[in-house]
């Protein structure tokens, strides 16, 4: 019996990459999604898709989706107090394993584990230190298909939102990129590959700049566009 476990979906593709690992070759089965969404514009966290089009993925994928909707830009309290809440209901389940898509960042992978040991939970990362370019490649060659949803405008130009993710643009990518955007560089909305029942069907609406400012000072410390997906 293949133990059950959840996966953090982003709605991007190291997400699906996971799912796909998982479902050819692993001692884990998938049986649900977790998604975290802004409560104010219900859309997915940091990539600004629809709430719809994350409700199409899910339905077009075959998995249930747990949703956790947040405050726009909270605080580590409040996300610590409503995710941590969240692990809870599902350990109930016996839902104990939660995957996720990191693939270097000591800093977040070390956070998670800090915050899953103490509930006696396990944190399964698949994708981990796997070179980046070796994971945009599998995403491609395996037949996925996705959509650059949000760039970072101090990284990248605007014109890179609403981009294919394939090879052509990873050979366009500025020096220094992380081929999977690992370093928040972009975002990516999947529509179509081997995890899909069929495609997600969408069209491309307008790219807005978007600045996130410090609550407290006012201080400007992120500038992304944002190209809006729309259901067809």
């Amino acid at each position: 019996m293949k133990q059950k476990a959840i996966l953090h979906w982003s709605g991007g593709k190291d997400a699906a990459l996971c799912l796909n690992r998982i479902k050819n070759n692993s001692d884990f089965e998938i049986a649900k999604l977790v998604t975290t969404l802004s409560l104010p514009f219900h859309r997915i966290s940091m990539h600004g898709v629809r709430e719809s089009l994350l409700d199409a993925q899910a339905i077009n994928i075959g998995l249930p989706l747990e949703k956790l909707f947040l405050p726009e830009n909270p605080s580590m309290e409040i996300y610590e107090k409503a995710f941590t809440a969240m692990l809870i209901n599902n350990r109930k389940e016996g839902l104990e394993q939660h995957v996720f898509g990191d693939i270097f960042l000591e800093d977040i992978k070390t956070y998670r584990e800090n915050l899953f040991v103490p509930l006696s939970l396990t944190p399964v990362f698949p994708l981990w230190k796997n070179p980046s370019l070796d994971l945009a490649y599998e995403f491609i060659d395996h037949g996925f298909k996705a959509i650059v949803v949000c760039v970072d405008d101090r990284k990248m130009r605007m014109e890179f939102a609403g981009c294919e993710f394939n090879r052509d643009f990873l050979k366009s990518l500025p020096n220094g990129i992380d081929p999977c955007g690992e370093n928040g560089e972009f975002h990516t909305f999947v529509y179509d590959g081997p995890v899909f029942q069929m495609p997600v069907n969408f069209m491309k609406g307008e790219t807005t700049l978007k600045e996130y400012k410090n609550q407290h000072t006012g201080e400007i410390f992120g500038r992304f566009w944002f190209c809006d997906l729309i259901n067809e």
